[in-house]
């Protein structure tokens, strides 16, 4: 057996999420390589080389591959049972394409290796756990990366080599692309995560949250309420149609806790919940739960961090 890791990367830094992707990888058995494809990548490579539990690094370095367009990437390298992606957006565009081409069913989101061939995903948002065998000769697997804890970023020593790029596909071509720049850590990777619910009110009241984000080092999210709502901008929205975390410490400000967002961060660690409703079903979830008027409570919390 052997598994081919597709890593996430901005062709300057490895994306966290492709050592949680090696993890499972690893849990798979046998040798886990991991492919890097871009332009002016070689750092990327270096870095991944430098993974616990990685025995190869193939690098595709071309500037057709710049901006990783699925089309292009998919075709870099073959010959592998297990194909695995990180499920963000970059991994869930390339994934079913190399599973269309292979003709073989995606796994798609899985939380636990039970085997080199049966898979955990969740289901039902959350609610159920699916247990999945695929006899598919290849397995083209997307992993959520909150379900496997990342494999050690030095250490390791694989060997770096030089594979040739296909030819642009003509297929797809990169338009543009608007980044949300932050001071804060990435939502996904934060070890502390700061939520705003519809209870906030306004945007204007969503800056409230901002010095306790500060106090704690934390990254700030928002459930799908406070998004549509136009409390929040989109790429802090946690939940099932939102971003997935498990960050060491999860503190819900105004959040009810509708199942959608649940399935976007019950798996943290440790969950503190602030909220006026003491039958809101956040409180369910909750390790700490303080039911007080959240705008007295956290001007409150923020002075005893001081």
């Amino acid at each position: 057996m052997a598994a081919l890791v597709l890593a996430e990367h901005d062709n300057a830094a490895l994306k966290p999420s492709t050592l949680n992707t090696i993890a499972a990888a690893a849990k798979a058995g046998g040798e886990v390589t991991v492919l890097v494809a871009g332009s002016g990548c070689a750092a990327v490579a270096q870095a991944a080389a430098q993974a616990a539990g990685v025995a190869k690094v193939l690098l595709a370095d071309a500037p057709q591959l710049a901006d990783q367009l699925a089309e292009n990437v998919l075709a870099v390298a073959g010959g592998f049972t297990h194909i695995l992606a990180p499920a963000t957006a970059h991994g869930k565009n390339v994934a079913p394409r190399i599973a269309a081409r292979l003709d073989v069913a995606q796994i798609s989101d899985i939380v636990g290796v039970e085997s080199a061939d049966t898979f955990t995903r969740p289901i039902y948002a959350g609610n159920a756990i699916a247990t999945v065998q695929s006899a598919d000769a290849v397995k083209v697997i997307t992993v959520r990366t909150t379900g496997f804890d990342p494999v050690a970023a030095s250490g390791g020593s694989a060997p770096v080599e030089n594979v040739a790029a296909v030819a642009d596909s003509g297929s797809s071509s990169f338009v543009g692309r608007e980044i949300a720049r932050s001071d804060r850590p990435e939502l996904t990777a934060a070890k502390v995560v700061v939520s705003g619910g519809r209870g906030m009110g306004s945007a204007e009241n969503f800056k409230l949250l901002e010095p306790l984000a500060d106090r704690l080092g934390a990254a700030l999210g928002a459930s799908r309420a406070a998004v549509d709502a136009g409390y929040a901008p989109n790429d802090w929205q946690v939940g099932q149609t939102g971003k997935i975390v498990a960050p060491q410490l999860y503190v819900a400000i105004g959040i009810s806790g509708a199942i959608q967002h649940l399935a976007g961060m019950k798996d943290s660690k440790v969950i503190v919940a602030i909220n006026k409703d003491e039958e809101a079903p956040i409180f369910g979830v909750a390790d700490y739960g303080l039911v007080a008027d959240l705008f007295t409570a956290v001007p409150e919390l923020v002075k005893e961090l001081g």
